[in-house]
């Protein structure tokens, strides 16, 4: 029993090296084979029971031969073997039930930091997209402000068009309606024309009528 529990108990100090130094891959190997003993939790759990109940019962040995000898001031032979033995056992089955709840602890904190990388890793990613993003956003701005300006030009000249047109579409009017009032002078001054030819032909035949006669 002795024997197994040093055992054991200097492959958990190994285990917690490898642990707390990173050599080469060994640290991943070592978090691999706890997540697959933390999988049987339960089988665990009753290990550990197990060797607390053979603590609590080689600690109860210790006190009842400690007092025995007390009694009978000194302890025999064959007390004394027993009292080492049980010291001994109790002391390593503590160092094993330390040296295990120190790796679940540390195996926790890792799986916990691992994490916490990754979720650093990935908000980096957000962070460079989003950076990314914006300066997409700022160059589109800057095209749309380039193209508003452009088109505000092209506004300001359309206007400076429709202003001209206007302007000459007024001078066009004033122009038709000048000429439409030139025209209608003109009818006029035909119309006067015509009759007054209308007149000399008129007296011009009754001058050749009085002229026969």
């Amino acid at each position: 029993m002795i024997v197994l529990f040093f055992y054991v108990v200097l492959g958990e100090g190994l285990v917690a090296l490898l642990l707390m130094f990173e050599v080469g891959p060994l640290r991943e190997l070592g978090m691999k084979g706890l997540d697959q003993v933390k999988m049987r939790r339960a089988t665990v759990l009753t290990i550990a029971a197990t060797v607390f109940v053979i603590l609590l019962s080689d600690l109860f040995s210790i006190f009842k031969i400690q007092n025995k000898g007390a009694k009978h001031g000194t302890m025999t032979p064959m007390d004394q073997v027993l009292w080492r033995t049980n010291v001994l056992e109790a002391t390593l089955m503590g160092f094993f039930l330390f040296l295990g709840l120190l790796i679940d602890r540390m195996h926790h904190h890792m799986r916990k930091l691992d994490e916490l990388k990754s979720n650093n890793g990935v908000s980096r990613e957000e962070f460079d997209r989003v950076e990314r993003e914006k300066l997409q956003l700022k160059e589109n701005q800057e095209k749309t402000g380039l193209e508003v300006e452009r088109l505000r030009k092209e506004i300001s000249g359309l206007t400076e068009n429709v202003k001209k047109l206007k302007l000459e579409s007024t001078v066009k009017d004033k122009s038709v309606k000048s000429a439409e009032a030139r025209v209608a002078s003109l009818q006029k001054q035909t119309a006067e024309l015509l009759l007054e030819y209308d007149r000399l032909l008129e007296d011009n035949q009754n001058l050749q009528n009085q002229v026969e006669r």
